[in-house]
């Protein structure tokens, strides 16, 4: 098990990935869904109102920014409690676990 002190050396992008790998493998569908629905406050947290809007009324592109732009920036930092939250409480973050 990956310790939240060893996870919180791990750079912001690493967090997201893994976290994002984590629930591919493990098909958790409730953790990409709580990522999406956080997405639009996230980005409103960081000033980015015209990504917030665009991303409500386009779940395309919301998905897209769950997926690959969630792990970098200001977006990034904002989320990566969410990601430390879901990788300390999963356990082993890597794509060999099938616990």
């Amino acid at each position: 098990m990956t310790s939240r002190d060893e996870l919180d050396q791990l750079s912001t992008k690493a967090l997201h990935d893994l976290a994002i790998e984590r629930a591919r493998h493990h098909m958790d569908v409730a953790f990409l869904w709580r990522l999406v629905k956080a997405l639009p406050v996230a980005e409103e947290m960081v000033g980015d109102d015209d990504r917030a809007k665009t991303d409500i009324l386009r779940p395309l592109a919301l998905i897209n920014d769950a997926l690959y732009d969630a792990g970098e920036g200001a977006l990034g930092e904002a989320l990566r409690p969410l990601y430390l939250e879901y990788l300390t409480e999963r356990g082993d973050p890597s794509p060999g676990d099938d616990a």
